[in-house]
This record gives structure tokens, C-alpha cells and sequence, in this order.
């Protein structure tokens, strides 16, 4: 296949997701070409099943055997007292022939790029990488891959593409965060779960209310969660421009969901490659949507309307519309079927204030007990409780389907091979077997003997050599070459010759990444002690409220107040999204990585969303020439003071570090925005949560921030510069 400027395009790698030993066979099965798993600790999805070390061996013989790559994700932040922890379990990784690991903390990834140079890097998404310049930022450091920000567009990925020669990987299925991933604290702030941590408490699945200039705008409804995203139709223009990896997410989805999303994809892919069409049916996208789904978006990926992108009616799983109550009295329901109901399928019903659910046990059509009902026919169910008339039924479950998927889940991935076996009375039987990228032949210890009563038939070599059940392969063509068909071959022979044959295949199979361990070393400068406070702030009013105060440093994003002020303390702050970089030539606080590369010339000051949680990570920025680190927001004091002790000790230096003090921190940035949906751009804008905790919300023409609903303040500065931070900062505003 070809693109449009004559040359043959890669098929790109399908990716699946692994919760569990059973998910990962099934995503095997159904063709994809890599998986993605996480073992107990260091992955950010902690509520998933995950693996143990034992499995994750198991899991990546299993997945080599049937040519299918493994990736590790170890995408949480990594704290200071938990790096050492961290370096063992990558090091076992390693050792086991991981294929990758799948990193977001900037210190954990430049020490496994010093340390283990045959050790493939891909940055998560957690990363932030939304721009040009964050992908050849990570291609310089020796990234093999980067996966992007689900908020990019096609267009956008395809310049990441021209512009770079790192691998891109793209999420085309599952569900979205409605922040930009590795940029959300809500759930950390509100209770102590880092999403950072794989810990995420969903705080975007949650009911919110939308206040505008302090009017209530539509009802309390799920006004954060977001669409699964869905682009099986779309997978072609993915193909097109030349994306390396389409990864489905689904790491807590059971086994049959990512059974059939991922032979779907499979399809999808191949078609294209076969037909240049995906040719996915309706009824594809229905076997979906029965699976799970929280309704369907093709996401900022390919232009989804932003009133389109979240379903705030439910904020969980949908399935396919059933049919509607007609009547119930003492629990047993009419309803109006539009498609199938079979015994033993899950429904909910959609109530006014609570919804109803049950497994089918028993189904009346007519009176009479029916195993199915059918589109058009009323029939009469048991619930758990009385329903309202004209509620409407959802099949969540369907007991046919699942039962199919589990048949097909039960066939294992066999691939042919074919051979031959050459035989002559006095010497070794030769046995060459040929798959589609190796070659590999075997002698018998004992030399062939004339039989002197019962021959041994072609029919009977045949028949044992071609015996390989229980292997990944399936011996469908031998030929036997014999000079004389008057030989005995003993029955053990055979079995020996087609046991070592199996074994020289998966060797092949089983291939070895060499193990490499070299030092750790990085250069980083030494800063002197310093006891500074620094500010943030909007507006040329706050400027003059803080006058004859002293401020080591002043922060604006607001480039009218930085350019009027011209103050030799003026820092200008940079949005921590950012899809168009300016030439600027003076101090610059940054947000972002794209920006560590795009203005490495500046002097350059890190803001919280860069995440250092380590001194590693505090290091590799000061090594890059960053002349002053932010802390993240979910560190104590106490694991502040751990990472520049632990600094100082390592690199014999002192770090140049700030840490906010007073604040309402950002807890979330999206492209969505509540503001353009409500038409409420210019106004006063909030989220309100059940508890009626107001979270503040600010809009650009490029993305919504959330505010936390209370500021934090540490009011205890001497502690922190006891421990050796050199500057705190203070938030003006909001």
C-alpha cells in the first residue's frame, strides 16, 4: 500500500490493553501486535488486576512466542523514597526482555537512559506531549516513542510526523480524561488520590452544577465526563499519514471487551491495507456499544463538536437502547422491545431518580415462557423493583454475544510452518521446518536402520511429526524424502526430532534484549542558599498593590503587564498548553517540555506542571540549563526536604528550588470547555460539586481551567527555607 507521494507505508502496530493474565490472552487472540500491562507497583491504573513479577515472565514468554511485543507501563510519578524501589523493578524488567517501558517522570526516564541503553523509552502520555516541539524534545533525549496528548488533532500529529523520526503512538479507542492526562490534581486536592499515583477517584465522573455571574445554568447533571472515544472509521487517515501505534485503552475493561475492540481494530487495519476501506458495519459498532460504552465520540482527534464531546446524562456504561416500559405493577414489567432480549441478559432501566437493574431470568411473551423476545413484541420481565411507565430499557449485557466471544477466545494463535525430513538407511534423520522467518533443522541421535520385519510407514512419520498441539505452531505441509522406504524409525526418534525442532523455534521467538547496566552520572551546577519570596499575579493592580515589597522574582502571563512594567524582576509565565511558540527573548517561567526544547536559549524557570516529585527529575532540569525548579503540589515538606538532601548528597550541590505557598492551585486543564457550551465566555464562571464547594473556571480561546474551590497557604516559611528551598511562591489570583 501506498501514500500519496509513492511510498509503501508500515501497517501501523495495533496496541492493546492488559489488566490481567485472561485480558492479555484475549487481546493476543483477537491479533493485536503489542500489549500494555502494568505489574503491582509504578503503573496508573492501581484498581486494575495488574501482574506480579511471575506473570509478567509468564506474560512476556506467552506474548514473544506469538511474535507479539510487551510494554511495561511504570507511568506513575516516582517518589524520592520510592526511586530505589522503582530502579530494582525496571532493572527485573530488563533482565526479562520487556519490550519497553512506558515512563512519565522526567528524572526516572533520563536515569533509564543513562543507565540502560538497550532499554526502549516510550513517554507516556502522561508526559503532556502536545506539540511539535515536545516530540523532538523527547527524540533528542533517545525516546524511541512518544504517545501524545488525546487532545491532538490529525493534522497536528501529522506535522509531529514530518518533523520528527521518533515512533508516534495515538490512542483510537476507550475512555478519554477530560483534562490534559498527567495535568490533573482534582482528585489529589479534594481526597488525597493522586491520578498521578494511578490512583484517580474520578472526580470527572462526578455531578456538577454550572454557575454563571451566580445564575444556575441548566441542571445538576455529569457535566465533566467525557465520551468513550471510538475511531474504527477513521482509522484509515491515521494509516495515511503514517502513525506508528494505535493503542486502545481498556487496562480495568474485562476480557471480552478487549477481545472484541481489539479484533475490531484488527479489521479495521487490515481492511484498509486490503480494500483502502475499513468496511466497519453497523452491527460492528453495536457489538461495541453492548460491550461498554458511555456513548461514542470521534474525539478532538478528528474535530468532535466540543458540545458533543461529554454525556452528562450518565457517566457510565450505556449499551444499546432495549426498548420502553409500557406498564409495571407488583414488579413485573411490559416492555416494548426494539431489539432482542434473551434469558440471561443484563438490562437497566432509566429511572427519574434511581436506576433499576437485573439479570433476565424469565421472559412472558403472550402469556407464555419464551427464551427470547424479539423487536416489535411486548413481553413481561421481573425487576428488582417497581419502575416507571415509559422509562426507557438499556441491554447492558448480552448473554449470546459474550458467550460467542468466549468460543472464539478459546482458540489459540497457531501459526504454520512446513518441512521436510530426509531419510537414508545408516544415517542421521534430518528434519528442517521453515516458518515465515526462520529456518532450523535437527538430526536424530541414532542412525536409520534397514527394518527387518514391520517397516515404518511415510503415514506414521507423518503422523508424529506433524504432532505439535500444545505449541504456537501448526505443521501444515512435511515432506518426506526417503531412499529406501524399507526403514524402522522408533516412535521416540520422532518425538525427540519434532520436541528439539519446537525448541529451536521458540528460541527464536524468545529473543534476548542485551541486559546493559552502566553508571549513573549527570553534571548539574550548584546554586547558592538563598531565602527568596517570589509572586504571581494578573493585572497592573495587583502590580501596584505589592510595591516596595520585595519579590525576587515577578510572574505574569498577562504580556501587556510584563511588557509595561519592565522590571528587571519580571518573569513572564507561559501557558502550560501551548500550540504555537513566539519568539521571546527574555525570562520565562514554563509549564511544558516542548518548551524546554523551543526556548532553551531563554533563562528558564519550571512551573508545579512539570511534575518533580525526585531530585532526579530536579537534576536532569538543572542539567538542561533550567536556572530555577517548581516543586509539584503533592509533595509534603517532609518528602521536600527528602529530595534536596538527597540532591546534595548525590550531586554535591545545592538546588535552586520554589515551592508555591499560597495559592488556589489549578486543578485541571482541558480543551473542553463549559464556558463555550453554556455561551457564558465573558461571565464570572463555576463548577459547583454536591458538597456545594465552588471551583472557579477560567476560558481562553484554547482551553478551561479549573480552580481548586479554597486556597492553600503555608504560612510557616522558615520551615522551608530550613530545609534548604531557596524561594516560595505566592499566587495573586485567582
Amino acid at each position: 500500500m501506498y501514500n500519496e507521494f509513492g511510498d509503501v507505508m508500515k501497517k501501523p502496530e495495533l496496541l492493546a490493553p492488559a489488566g490481567d493474565m485472561e485480558s492479555l490472552r484475549a487481546a493476543v487472540l483477537a491479533g493485536c501486535d503489542a500489549v500494555y500491562l502494568g505489574g503491582y507497583i509504578f503503573g496508573a491504573r492501581s484498581y486494575a488486576g495488574n501482574f506480579s513479577n511471575e506473570e509478567i515472565i509468564e506474560a512476556i514468554r506467552y506474548c514473544h512466542l506469538r511474535k507479539v511485543k510487551v510494554y511495561v507501563t511504570v507511568n506513575t510519578l516516582i517518589h524520592e523514597d520510592k526511586f530505589d524501589m522503582c530502579i530494582s523493578y525496571i532493572d527485573f524488567l530488563h533482565q526479562n526482555n520487556v519490550d519497553a517501558i512506558i515512563v512519565q517522570d522526567l528524572g526516572l526516564m533520563d536515569y533509564v537512559r543513562r543507565v540502560y541503553p538497550n532499554l526502549e523509552i516510550h513517554a507516556s502520555t502522561q508526559m503532556h506531549i502536545h506539540n511539535v516541539e515536545g516530540v523532538l524534545f523527547a527524540q533528542a533525549l533517545g525516546l524511541k516513542r512518544a504517545v501524545v496528548a488525546r487532545e491532538m488533532d490529525i493534522q497536528t500529529i501529522q506535522e509531529m510526523k514530518k518533523k520528527s523520526s521518533i515512533q508516534l503512538e495515538v490512542f483510537v479507542h476507550g475512555a478519554l480524561c477530560v483534562s490534559y492526562s498527567g495535568q490533573c490534581l482534582m482528585s489529589s486536592m479534594i481526597g488525597g488520590r493522586s491520578g498521578n499515583l494511578g490512583n484517580c477517584s474520578q472526580c470527572c465522573r462526578m455531578k456538577y452544577t454550572f454557575l454563571s455571574n451566580g445564575e444556575k445554568k441548566g441542571k445538576n447533571k455529569y457535566l465533566l465526563s467525557t465520551k468513550d472515544l471510538n475511531t474504527l472509521e477513521y482509522v484509515g487517515q491515521l494509516i495515511e499519514i503514517g502513525v506508528d501505534s494505535l493503542k486502545i485503552e481498556g487496562r480495568m475493561k474485562r476480557p471480552e471487551y478487549v477481545y472484541m475492540v481489539t479484533k475490531l481494530y484488527r479489521k479495521a487495519i487490515d481492511n484498509y491495507y486490503l480494500y483502502q476501506d475499513t468496511r466497519i458495519t453497523e452491527e460492528d459498532v453495536e457489538s461495541l456499544a453492548l460491550l461498554f460504552n458511555r456513548k461514542f465520540t470521534k474525539g478532538f482527534l478528528f474535530g468532535e463538536d466540543i458540545t458533543q464531546f461529554t454525556h452528562s446524562y450518565r457517566p457510565n456504561h450505556m449499551g444499546v437502547t432495549l426498548g420502553k416500559v409500557l406498564a409495571c405493577h407488583k414488579r413485573m414489567a411490559s416492555i416494548l422491545l426494539q431489539h432482542t432480549l434473551s434469558i440471561g441478559d443484563g438490562i437497566r432501566i432509566l429511572g427519574s431518580k434511581e436506576d433499576v437493574g437485573c439479570t433476565v431470568t424469565k421472559i412472558l411473551c403472550g402469556n407464555k415462557s419464551v427464551e427470547e423476545g424479539h423487536a416489535g413484541d411486548t413481553v413481561q420481565i421481573y425487576v428488582d423493583s417497581d419502575v416507571e411507565t415509559s422509562s426507557i430499557v438499556l441491554k447492558t449485557t448480552d448473554r449470546k454475544q459474550l458467550e460467542k466471544i468466549h468460543t472464539l477466545m478459546k482458540e489459540d494463535k497457531a501459526f504454520s510452518i512446513r518441512g521436510d525430513v530426509y531419510i537414508e538407511i545408516g544415517k542421521p534423520i534430518l528434519f528442517i521446518v521453515y516458518d515465515e522467518d526462520y529456518m532450523v533443522q535437527v538430526t536424530s541421535k541414532e542412525l536409520v536402520e534397514e527394518a527387518t520385519t514391520s517397516p515404518t510407514d511415510k503415514d506414521r512419520i507423518i503422523k508424529q511429526l506433524k504432532k505439535f498441539g500444545g505449541t504456537v505452531y501448526s505443521l501444515d505441509m512435511l515432506s518426506i524424502h526417503m531412499s529406501n522406504d524399507n526403514v524402522f524409525i522408533p516412535i521416540a526418534s520422532l518425538n525427540e526430532l519434532r520436541r528439539e525442532a519446537t525448541y529451536k523455534l521458540d528460541m527464536h521467538r524468545l529473543y534476548e534484549i542485551p541486559y546493559k547496566r552502566e553508571e549513573y552520572r549527570l553534571s548539574t551546577p550548584s546554586f547558592n542558599t538563598e531565602r527568596n519570596m517570589t509572586i504571581l499575579l494578573d493585572t497592573e493592580e495587583h502590580y501596584r498593590e505589592i510595591q516596595g515589597k520585595k519579590f525576587a522574582a515577578v510572574y505574569t502571563e498577562n504580556i501587556d503587564l510584563y511588557n509595561t512594567m519592565n522590571s528587571d524582576i519580571m518573569v513572564l509565565k507561559l501557558p502550560r498548553v501551548i500550540h504555537h511558540f513566539y519568539e521571546y527573548s527574555v525570562p520565562l517561567l514554563i509549564g511544558e517540555v516542548g518548551s524546554l526544547r523551543a526556548y532553551s536559549e531563554n533563562t528558564l524557570y519550571t512551573d508545579f506542571s512539570l511534575n518533580v516529585v525526585n531530585s532526579y527529575a530536579l537534576a536532569f532540569l538543572h542539567s538542561l540549563g533550567v536556572y530555577k525548579v517548581t516543586l509539584s503540589y503533592e509533595l509534603t515538606k517532609e518528602e521536600v526536604g527528602t529530595i534536596i538532601s538527597s540532591y546534595e548528597k548525590r550531586y554535591h550541590a545545592h538546588p535552586n528550588v520554589e515551592v508555591i505557598v499560597s495559592s488556589r492551585p489549578e486543578v485541571m486543564i482541558s480543551k473542553f470547555d463549559l464556558a463555550k457550551c453554556f455561551g457564558c465566555t465573558e461571565s464570572e464562571n463555576y463548577l459547583k460539586d454536591s458538597f456545594g464547594n465552588l471551583f472557579p473556571i477560567i476560558s481562553n480561546d484554547e482551553f478551561m481551567r479549573i480552580f481548586h474551590y479554597k486556597r492553600l497557604e503555608e504560612t510557616d516559611y522558615e520551615s522551608y527555607f530550613s530545609l534548604g528551598v531557596n524561594s516560595l511562591r505566592i499566587h495573586r489570583s485567582p
